[in-house]
């Protein structure tokens, strides 16, 4: 039997080397989930799992990622998480990268957590999700994600070009360098808010999609209720927009921020992030309006700058 001394030296270690892995984890089952909270109780659960764990582990970082990535599986598979992800008007959480715990760097350098990218990666079935990230991030082999997911290796291959083809339009929403990206969300805020729908045309491309997500249950602000399916084309947008901000926007306070990577706005009312506002641009143009308005989902954004 170990000392008391080697037990509390193991056990030293193994903290270390968790906690050397936990923002990949984190960002990991963000990405997987969309959402901050769930993804950090995924990484907790590893943690436990990770203590209580016997015997020596030749790769601690596949242990780990395996377990995160199962753990993210079997969240995805039960029913209230399959009746949230069926609604098309749902969006990933809104975050800045220095909130998910040390994983900033580690999602700079991924650069795949661009709100545009997220929406689309969370458009995949879960089981292409896992897929694609252990796969194109971790650099898994084939046999290591089919036994993971419970598909053979040629159903895994088939899982990958079928995600790889349908984030291509994601991807291209990646290339906007952040001065492009402020620029833009600059222009369209102020068209927005003097009304111009000439010059909101002339800054959204003509399939232009906004996508408004109010949670589960809808939201109402100063009369106008949230999409519950996405608006498609540059007039429709247009014109939404320069509606609903005219009725709404002298109740809110505007922020610019950077989320998810990208320069973005926060709302605030009485002090508390109430919307955000994220764009997904590519070739010069706005194609993607996000604007998430889930408070219960908004908690990470916490107050405003001078507040702070």
């Amino acid at each position: 039997m170990g000392s008391p001394d080697s037990a509390s030296k193991a056990d030293a270690e193994r903290l270390a080397t968790f906690q050397a892995q936990r923002s990949t984890l984190v960002a990991l089952a963000y990405r997987m989930l969309g959402d901050v909270a769930r993804a950090e109780d995924m990484v907790q659960e590893a943690w436990v799992r990770w203590q209580s764990a016997v015997g020596p582990i030749e790769s601690p970082r596949a242990y780990l990622v395996t377990t995160v990535t199962r753990l993210c599986l079997n969240e995805l598979d039960s029913a209230p998480r399959r009746r949230e992800e069926s609604r098309s008007d749902r969006l990933p959480e809104p975050v800045e990268l220095a909130v998910l715990d040390g994983a900033g760097e580690e999602l700079e350098r991924w650069d795949d957590v661009a709100m545009a990218f997220l929406v689309v990666l969370q458009r995949l079935t879960p089981s292409e999700r896992a897929v694609f990230l252990l796969h194109d991030a971790f650099d898994f082999e084939y046999r290591e994600i089919a036994e993971l997911v419970g598909r053979s290796e040629p159903a895994c291959r088939k899982l990958l070009e079928r995600a790889r083809r349908d984030l291509r339009d994601g991807r291209r929403m990646l290339a906007p360098s952040r001065d492009e990206h402020r620029r833009l969300l600059q222009a369209f805020v102020g068209a927005a808010t003097a009304g111009d729908i000439a010059a909101l045309l002339a800054l959204l491309a003509e399939d232009a999609v906004l996508v408004s997500d109010g949670g589960l249950e809808g939201r109402s602000v100063a009369g106008i209720r949230n999409l519950k399916q996405p608006l498609r084309g540059a007039s429709h947008v247009a014109h939404f927009v320069v509606a609903t901000t005219s009725r709404g926007l002298p109740l809110f306070e505007l922020e610019e921020r950077e989320l998810n990577g990208r320069p973005a706005v926060v709302f605030y009312r009485e002090g508390e992030a109430t919307a955000a506002l994220l764009l997904g641009i590519a070739d010069g143009k706005i194609e993607r309006v996000f604007f998430h308005a889930d408070t219960t989902r908004l908690g990470h954004l916490g107050p405003r700058a001078e507040s702070r």
